[in-house]
């Protein structure tokens, strides 16, 4: 086997978190069967564990409460019990940068001093957070800065969910207790398009969106959420059946010599085994189409045969085209394809039947843009020439 000039994903070892001796336990990311083991073993009579598990969810996901003494209906001993055993513990906000078009992009401490970034996109009839599910990213997709910076580690269930309350918080969305109930909901969708690679972090992910999901709480449901592989063929059948949200897929090219250099993982489950795949995912999931990501590079992967070749390949998946015009980054080696020839390309799939909606970008004031995110204490960046000399250009 030859070597290959870029890793299809990065080494990395995964070792358990423990926390220190006396430490307490985060109720965060936990799903209601973990909270139930945990409460039980810190004391909670087991006859009493469903009760106790729905009031202590409702208040951290419903009302927004951090802490125990807080939760009034429950008996001050039992207030007690949660505070010598628990905590509620939320990811530091380091800074929020806010654009010019609104875009808020928050840079998170998690608790061992590693940073990640999540984003607020408000829009008229919506409001977006993308948030990210690795430190780094396993991946090395040559035309996105995150994938310039080496994978740290996997997020923590806790932490996936901890960027969601984070932003309400920022937000003021929660509900106040006696107030008018108000169905406005500033985040209405959930992305999954932020640092990382969901499906390499599956359980995490998976359990995060339980919580997410659950309608007693912060009840997004899974048709507002959006998990975004770059192809990681095992897991998106498991990704159906066991979180059932809605699917993007980072295409980008319509020919493995092309997408093996902008998304390596190509060279592991090129596209014939990931479109395979995909075909299955809509009725596994119940899901009405697939998105599919396509960012425009200009002389890449940009022409009017590349349109033709990508309409040609989804044929039979329910699907839209997302363009994305690319968000250039300091040492990119690519540029972003003409206007003219974005809306050329476009005009090609819209024809062929599929939605091709052009992505406006957003937040790129503030480097908050699709594929902008790094965070900040791990911006030693690689120079356009050795990028270049990774990805064959």
């Amino acid at each position: 086997m030859t070597d290959l000039p870029t890793p299809i994903t990065q080494d990395v070892l995964t070792l358990p978190r423990k926390l220190p001796d006396g430490g307490k336990l985060n109720l965060v990311g936990l799903t209601r069967e973990e909270m139930r083991d945990a409460l039980i073993a810190a004391g909670t009579p087991e006859r009493q564990a469903k009760m106790r598990v729905g009031q202590v969810w409702q208040w951290i996901y419903h009302w927004g409460v951090r802490d125990f003494a807080a939760m009034t209906n429950l008996a001050k001993d039992y207030r007690a019990l949660l505070e010598a055993h628990f905590e509620i513990a939320l990811p530091e906000v380091v800074t929020c940068q806010v654009s010019m078009d609104g875009t808020r992009k928050y840079l998170l401490r998690i608790a061992d001093g590693h940073e990640v970034e999540a984003v607020y996109i408000p829009e008229e009839n919506r409001g977006t957070l993308c948030i990210s599910s690795q430190v780094g990213c396993t991946l090395t997709c040559s035309f996105c800065h995150t994938g310039t910076q080496k994978l740290v580690r996997n997020l923590t269930a806790g932490e996936i969910v901890g960027q969601v309350m984070v932003a309400r918080d920022d937000l003021g969305e929660w509900p106040q207790p006696g107030a008018p109930k108000d169905e406005t909901r500033l985040i209405s969708n959930v992305v999954l398009m932020g640092m990382g690679e969901p499906l390499y972090n599956f359980d995490n992910v998976r359990n995060a969106m339980k919580v997410v999901m659950d309608g007693e709480g912060l009840t997004l449901s899974r048709r507002r959420i959006t998990l975004s592989t770059s192809g990681v063929v095992p897991e998106i059948a498991r990704a159906a059946e066991e979180i059932g949200c809605l699917l993007a897929v980072s295409f980008h090219a319509t020919t493995d010599a092309v997408r093996d250099k902008l998304v390596p993982i190509n060279k592991r489950w090129n596209i014939a085994t990931l479109l395979d795949t995909l075909r299955d995912y809509p009725r596994l999931s119940n899901s009405e189409r697939i998105t599919f990501e396509y960012v425009m590079l200009k002389g890449v992967n940009d022409s009017d045969e590349d349109a033709r070749r990508l309409v040609k390949l989804i044929r039979g998946i329910p699907a839209k085209i997302n363009l994305i015009p690319f968000n250039e980054w300091p040492g990119s080696p690519y540029q972003r394809s003409d206007w003219e020839r974005i809306e050329a390309f476009a005009d090609i799939v819209y024809k062929a039947g599929y939605a091709a909606p052009i992505r406006t970008p957003r937040g790129e004031d503030i480097m908050a843009a699709c594929g902008q995110l790094k965070s900040a204490t791990e911006r030693a960046r690689k120079s356009a020439a050795q990028i270049a000399a990774e990805t064959g250009l």
